[in-house]
């Protein structure tokens, strides 16, 4: 709570058992965040919402070519600098 304040001024809503520690509650809710940023990252870099067909079948492989092309990049991301040839 910020000093000059009386009360809290933002609140979160939890289903967590009350003995939870604070340091897992403060990483939860900065996890949406991250989910956010991937969101957009799928939609805006990756192309999922430029789907324009109309059948369940085209739907379903341009979602997985998306997801497959967001799993490519997280793994490039997370993985070590490899070393590249000169």
């Amino acid at each position: 709570m910020p000093e000059d304040q009386d009360a809290p001024t933002g609140y979160w809503t939890s289903n967590l058992p009350a003995a939870t520690p604070v340091a897992d509650l403060v990483r939860w809710a900065k996890m949406r965040w991250r989910i956010e940023h991937d969101y957009r990252e799928l939609k805006h870099g990756l192309g999922l919402d430029h789907f324009e067909g109309r059948t369940w079948r085209g739907w379903h492989h341009h979602v997985t070519l998306v997801t497959a092309a967001k799993a490519f990049l997280t793994l490039r991301r997370l993985a070590p600098k490899a070393h590249t040839p000169a």
